[in-house]
């Protein structure tokens, strides 16, 4: 027993421990079997079919363009705003129009929006803090992302059921014959 124990130095007290002894000779881990490309996720092929909705008053973004979007089979030019059950022309043009006035419609709403999204076009834009400040003292969150984002975004909060809202402006960049879906 004497030599399976040794005397710790002063510095961390004079203590007895036990020696350390490898568990494996070789120092690497040994498995017991070789993995097979069934024996791991990340070798097994993914699928994605379309989800099927649970009904049709839930509004989905589907694609966009730089000249608009397809919500829920609708095709919207320009600016939107989308509701829970409703699909709006949004009168604003560059992120530099989402003012206080440009998103009352969302603080006048019933049942009140718990979160907006607003798509600022191809890059994320910052807006001016007091009309954030004022949203969320109205007890309403504010995301501001790129467009391809708040697209995905929304779809994701309104698959979970919350009361949200859009505002999105198109991303200039997206050509018309290759409108991008969102995923």
């Amino acid at each position: 027993m004497a030599g399976a124990l040794r005397l710790l130095g002063p510095r961390l007290g004079w203590r007895f421990a036990a020696a350390a002894e490898p568990l494996y000779s070789s120092g690497q881990p040994q498995r017991g079997h070789r993995l097979t490309p069934s024996d791991d996720e990340m070798y097994q092929k993914t699928t994605i079919q379309s989800l099927e909705r649970e009904s049709k008053d839930i509004m989905f973004v589907e694609g966009y363009t730089s000249r608009g979007f397809t919500i829920s089979g609708n095709g919207v030019i320009g600016p939107c705003a989308i509701l829970p059950r409703a699909i709006l022309q949004w009168n604003v043009g560059t992120h530099k129009d989402i003012t206080a006035e440009s998103l009352a419609l969302f603080r006048l709403l019933e049942p009140r929006i718990e979160i907006v999204v607003l798509g600022t076009g191809d890059k994320v834009e910052r807006l001016d803090p007091a009309v954030i400040k004022l949203m969320r003292q109205c007890g309403i969150a504010i995301e501001v992302q790129d467009t391809p984002n708040a697209c995905a975004t929304f779809n994701f909060l309104t698959n979970e059921r919350r009361v949200t809202a859009a505002g999105l402006i198109p991303p200039p960049g997206i050509r018309e014959d290759s409108g991008a879906a969102v995923g």
